[in-house]
């Protein structure tokens, strides 16, 4: 998608308050089926911000409403200043979306599916092969440039995917969970490529299923269960609700067999520990940080989606 720029490249966002997005009491149903139940969000323009929540909290239907690929029931959202519905076209000016799944052309060579969108997009030959060769090297794609996107691998075509949606640097880029079905080097290596798109200037927007993701990356996570907002703030400040510490048990395998909150005192860990029972005793003891895993059990009282799958 293309964007409006201020003559140098970079993204503009027209919003007077500072936010990138913004939703007030946002509703979305689907029959008899409430989605999104008065969802208020803000997201601060320049930063990444991470939206979590289980399996039909109503992530991936908020991103598509921000994109303007589904009407909303009621309330308002807009994006970069504009209203999602009444300013429809001005808001798909000005932001890109990567879904879960890459959406290249695997007959077309990596740089041919870059020049192709680069003259769908408006630019002239020269213009598309320079912002072509920008691309590959800042995806590390230079070597496969010449191989058929078919060939690529998991990585390779999350690299490829999410460059084609930069082709003209928007101001708003929706990531929903880019980094599905990778292994773990290739998605470190696409955490690197996500950090560095907020050096453009643009807001990231981008949903997970990764808490290690949104930890690693994240200015901000929201969490959003039965389609309400239920946290918002720092991976710190979000820790910090469940509690200083939590104490493992773990039996002879290494398996954690139990986890305790603590308030990280050594008073509160020695009331712990004479609480256990003769069975616990006999287990293995570690105290460490909470987790954002320890998070997202504690505000939706459901584990994560990658435990529930493991």
């Amino acid at each position: 998608m293309s964007r409006r720029t201020d003559g140098r490249d970079r993204p503009m966002t027209d919003s007077p308050t500072g936010y990138a997005i913004e939703t007030d009491r946002l509703t979305k149903s689907f029959g008899e089926v409430a989605v999104l139940r008065g969802l208020d969000l803000r997201v601060p323009a320049g930063r990444i911000f991470a939206l979590l929540g289980p399996n039909g909290a109503g992530k991936t239907t908020l991103i598509n409403i921000l994109s303007t690929l589904l009407p909303p029931d009621g309330g308002r959202a807009r994006v970069g200043g504009f209203d999602v519905v009444g300013d429809r076209e001005r808001v798909k000016s000005v932001i890109s979306l990567t879904g879960q799944y890459a959406a290249v052309d695997e007959i077309l060579t990596g740089r041919e599916n870059l020049i192709m969108l680069c003259r769908l997009s408006g630019l002239d030959r020269q213009q598309a092969t320079t912002r072509t060769a920008q691309l590959l090297e800042q995806f590390d794609l230079v070597d496969a440039a010449a191989k058929r996107a078919g060939s690529y691998s998991g990585g390779m075509r999350r690299r490829l995917d999410l460059a084609l949606g930069l082709i003209a640097i928007p101001s708003v880029i929706f990531l929903d969970e880019p980094t599905t079905g990778l292994d773990t080097r290739s998605r470190q290596a696409l955490w690197q490529v996500i950090g560095s798109l907020t050096e453009l200037g643009a807001t990231v927007f981008l949903t997970t299923q990764y808490l290690e993701e949104a930890d690693q990356l994240a200015d901000r996570i929201a969490v959003i269960n039965d389609g309400v907002l239920v946290a918002e703030g720092s991976a710190h400040e979000l820790k910090n609700r469940v509690g200083t510490d939590v104490l493992e048990l773990r039996d002879a395998d290494d398996r954690v067999i139990t986890e305790l909150g603590t308030d990280g005192t050594a008073d509160g860990l020695q009331r712990l520990l004479a609480g256990l029972t003769e069975e616990q005793r006999r287990l293995r003891v570690s105290v460490r940080r909470p987790s954002l895993d320890d998070v997202f059990l504690h505000l939706t009282g459901q584990p994560t989606d990658q435990e529930t799958a493991a």
